[in-house]
């Protein structure tokens, strides 16, 4: 990766994505992802924005989720798709090789939720876009622990920062947003959409940070 560095090349293309489920956990069919939005990104400029809130019957989301994603069932209802068709536009980029795919907390979470999504869908495991994966949280504990990025292998380095956890380390959206001086509201963070678009201008300020 660092042999074409990212923030010099103003034809790279990534996607940004994030999935809100019904729990948080990783290898349960019964935690079905209802929102998936992600951004097709082509240097500076958002060229698609998708926001799919996938239908299943039944969706048994605990009220702890629902309260911290501002779930709405009337929205869920009248918005909701077929969650197969919605798998495959993802996949379409997901596993085209020109794309990068970036989003916070990814490796910890949402690479997981995807299998899920494609379980559910009665598709087979395939995690082989994860050696294109960049996952901002681990890029914001590098900062915060002023460690090197090892690009001999990239993810393998990435896979180790998810499960560093240090007391007063802090990687999250919002404090990543207020470092970065950009303007957020508190009260959308954890809806996918808004969430990849914030996650989006701190990817697009870590570019210049890092060597990526």
């Amino acid at each position: 990766m660092k042999d074409s560095l990212m923030r010099f090349k103003k034809d790279r293309k990534f996607i940004i994505f994030d999935y809100e489920t019904c729990n948080l956990n990783l290898v349960s069919t019964e935690n079905k992802p209802w929102q998936l939005a992600f951004l097709v990104c082509h240097g500076q400029k958002i060229i698609e924005r998708f926001n799919f809130y996938l239908r299943w019957n039944p969706l048994n989301i605990s009220e702890e989720a629902a309260k911290v994603t501002g779930f709405n069932k009337s929205t869920y209802e009248s918005e909701a798709l077929c969650p197969k068709s919605c798998l495959q536009k993802f996949d379409s980029y997901l596993y085209n090789e020109e794309y990068y795919v970036v989003g916070h907390n990814i490796l910890s979470f949402d690479i997981y939720i995807h299998n899920i999504h494609r379980n559910l869908c009665n598709l087979k495991t395939d995690y082989s876009y994860l050696n294109r994966a960049i996952d901002t949280n681990c890029l914001a504990k590098s900062t915060a622990l002023d460690l090197d990025i090892d690009f001999s292998n990239f993810l393998l380095w990435q896979f180790k920062l998810t499960n560093l956890r240090k007391k007063g380390l802090k990687t999250n959206l919002k404090f990543l947003c207020e470092k970065y001086q950009i303007e957020f509201d508190s009260s959308k963070l954890h809806d996918a959409l808004y969430d990849i678009e914030k996650n989006l201008e701190v990817f697009n300020k870590m570019l210049w940070k890092y060597e990526l």
